[in-house]
């Protein structure tokens, strides 16, 4: 793919590209066809705390227990992020949970910035703009409306057979929303000098071409 005159992710400093955003936002399906179309690597980073989450409940343990919690991050393998069981409300909430301690946090910091550190790369995440890389080259923030958000997730809970009550699946998203917006620890916001894509009214191949042309544009002027 033509990349409209931007400069290549290896021109100069490789880029980071920030993806931030509430859940059910449209932001990890953008940060993927972003990376594609850039050449640079990609990272769920929300996988990272899925996969801590998912430890914990095989655990038996409560999510919210800072020590174990902490133990689980340092413990993460790679293999974690491949397991098939990291979505759903369960694993939701206990990742939500276990982001919400600073040191798990802590804990994984330096995985996420190791993983672009020299080449570039995608992320998407919660605080990738605020926290894990403030300095990206380009910062977006991806939004839509919680109903919009709540339609998007029943739909792909019901693509994979499950079955889910369209009104708790919105509370799901305005809990999720509360306990993402109101921890200490990196609460969900956008960074100061974010671009902020609503993508209510967008579907997937109109954000992406919307954000491609935003990240083209900011790749040409840091260039």
């Amino acid at each position: 793919m033509s990349d409209g005159g931007a400069p290549r992710p290896g021109a100069g400093r490789a880029p980071v590209i920030a993806v931030d955003g509430p859940a059910a936002a449209g932001k990890g399906t953008l940060a993927r066809r972003l990376a594609a179309a850039l050449g640079l690597p990609h990272l769920d980073t929300g996988l990272l705390y899925r996969a801590v989450g998912r430890r914990m409940l095989d655990r038996g343990a409560d999510p919210r227990d800072a020590v174990l919690a902490e133990a689980e991050a340092r413990a993460l393998t790679e293999a974690d992020l491949g397991r098939p069981d990291l979505r759903g409300p369960e694993v939701d909430m206990a990742a939500s949970a276990v982001a919400a301690i600073p040191a798990v946090r802590a804990a994984l910091l330096d995985w996420q910035r190791g993983f672009a550190r020299g080449r570039g790369a995608v992320l998407d995440g919660r605080d990738i703009g605020t926290v894990v890389f403030p300095d990206a080259t380009v910062k977006l923030y991806v939004d839509a409306s919680p109903e919009e958000r709540a339609r998007r997730r029943l739909l792909e809970l019901r693509a994979r057979g499950v079955a889910a009550d369209p009104d708790q699946v919105l509370s799901e998203v305005l809990a999720r929303d509360a306990q993402d917006r109101n921890r200490a620890a990196a609460p969900l916001r956008p960074a100061p000098d974010a671009i902020v894509l609503d993508t209510t009214g967008l579907d997937a191949d109109a954000a992406f071409a919307r954000a491609l042309a935003i990240v083209r544009e900011r790749l040409r002027s840091a260039g």
